[in-house]
């Protein structure tokens, strides 16, 4: 969508939380926008800036023609370990980010004969200070969340939540007892909820929780912007979103995955932002593995388990039998490091291989690709459905609960690890998703999500048409606005 000749080009400035899983949604988004026309201005922190050339290479923020990046200072804290800090942090650049993030605005607005003022924002969940910015300078500012819409809409009950007396939890006790599984039937749009599904950091026992009051409140103030972005589809969350739309700004989804596809022959396709140095060796090793015979095992950007977890995890892989893909980045357990034994390393000879970090949703979609053993981050799992690849769910944090029961229990693409990793039961839930009558199954439903999706994803279909909206409707409307006066 390209502005008419003589017409002033729209100009957006993104900002997300600088966190490994908010950056990557939010840069998929700048690069549909850019794509449909925007100068856009995408920003990071000094640290993630530096962390990014690091792993990609010195040109690799260079960025193209009308799509640049930006860097603006943050607090003193070292968010080297990639988020194990990440509630304190967050809070911090809550209120730090301020300053730094009105005087790029100023700057971007002196002028350039190559660059056009900026006419809106879009922020990332958990940076709406940025709605103050953003009526400062008259221009619209929308709001995205990187969360699924269920786990959005249960931590926006967070007040209910206590109200009604169930959280803050009474002790810890009650993380081991049948309290987590008292049912929660009152939220707007979902069933047979449980606590024990809802977010893990609201079920505290400290009223003064930093992730807890970050979190509602973020969401709170969020209903201030002008529209809210969601990652997702309408047919998976349908129920949450009816119902989330009577309590926020107008939502728009956009699934961020499908709709990025149309961009791989792009040069959009070469601009990334993640903070690992990528290793494409694996695609050889993938090329010569049978169809559909592969699992894939990561656990995300921001989860640390414990060196009990990865062993229990390293035998169940190496028992099933099964050709695997796992991904152990170098922060994964806390203090201490990701070694397993020679003897794990001699039974998986030739039909495991570990890697730091890769593209993802590139090995997602590789046609060797059966499985998905995953944390159910939101990322993760829309590109899994858009993959049309069922999961082995093992939830660490944040949402990741509520999504599991949706996966598991709403969609029929998941399998549930429960409780305390086992071995046994890796070994035995990927046998049954590789080869048994239930990941035959599981199989048949995600690639039926991926096809429905595909179709709305067509040009001129609903997220096409979604895009298409939010940007007229909202994004235009300074230039909208100026053209009249």
């Amino acid at each position: 969508m390209e502005p008419l000749a003589g017409e002033q080009k729209p100009h957006a400035v993104c900002l997300s939380l600088p966190l490994q899983s908010h950056i990557n949604p939010m840069l998929n988004l700048a690069k549909l926008l850019h794509f449909e026309g925007f100068y856009i201005t995408f920003i990071h922190t000094e640290v993630n800036y530096n962390r990014i050339i690091k792993s990609r290479g010195p040109s690799s923020l260079d960025g193209l023609d009308g799509f640049r990046f930006e860097k603006i200072p943050e607090p003193p804290i070292d968010n080297s370990t990639a988020g194990q800090d990440a509630r304190a942090y967050c809070n911090t650049l809550r209120n730090k980010f301020s300053t730094p993030f009105r005087n790029l605005l100023k700057r971007l607005n002196e002028g350039s004969p190559s660059r056009p003022p900026v006419t809106c924002i879009i922020s990332g969940a958990g940076t709406s200070f940025t709605l103050d910015i953003a009526a400062e300078f008259g221009i619209p500012a929308v709001i995205f969340y990187t969360a699924s819409a269920c786990g959005s809409m249960a931590i926006l009950q967070s007040e209910q939540l206590i109200e009604r007396g169930l959280i803050p939890l009474k002790s810890e006790g009650h993380l081991s007892n049948g309290y987590l599984d008292t049912p929660i039937d009152w939220i707007p749009g979902m069933k047979k909820m449980r606590l024990r599904d809802l977010p893990k950091f609201i079920l505290t026992t400290d009223m003064d929780d930093i992730s807890l009051n970050f979190a509602k409140d973020e969401l709170r103030e969020s209903s201030r912007a002008r529209a809210i972005i969601l990652n997702t589809f309408d047919e998976l969350e349908s129920s949450v979103l009816n119902a989330m739309s009577k309590m926020l700004p107008p939502i728009y989804t956009i699934p961020l995955t499908l709709l990025c596809r149309k961009m791989l022959n792009s040069p959009l396709a070469s601009v990334g932002s993640n903070i690992w140095k990528e290793d494409s060796s694996c695609f050889e090793w993938l090329k010569e593995k049978n169809p559909r015979s592969v699992m894939y095992v990561n656990f995300g950007s921001l989860a640390v388990i414990t060196r009990e977890q990865l062993m229990e995890f390293a035998w169940g892989l190496a028992n099933s039998g099964q050709d695997f893909l796992w991904i152990i980045r170098p922060d994964l357990l806390k203090d201490d490091n990701a070694i397993l034994p020679e003897d794990f390393y001699n039974k998986t000879n030739g039909k495991g291989l570990l890697m730091s970090w890769c593209c993802q949703e590139e090995v997602l979609f590789h046609p060797s690709i059966r499985g998905f053993l995953t944390h159910c981050g939101w990322n993760s799992m829309m590109e899994s459905i858009t993959a049309g690849v069922p999961m082995i769910c093992w939830p660490i944090i944040a949402e990741q609960p509520i999504n599991c029961r949706y996966a598991c229990k709403d969609w029929g693409i998941g399998m549930e690890i429960d409780g305390e990793v086992k071995r046994e039961e890796v070994e035995k839930l990927i046998r049954e998703l590789m080869n048994g009558e239930k990941g035959e199954e599981m199989r048949r439903k995600a690639m039926e999500w991926k096809e429905s999706a595909a179709r709305a994803g067509e040009p001129g279909g609903k997220y096409s048409l979604n895009l298409e909206r939010v940007i007229e409707d909202v994004l235009l409307q300074r230039i909208i606005s100026l053209d009249n006066e």
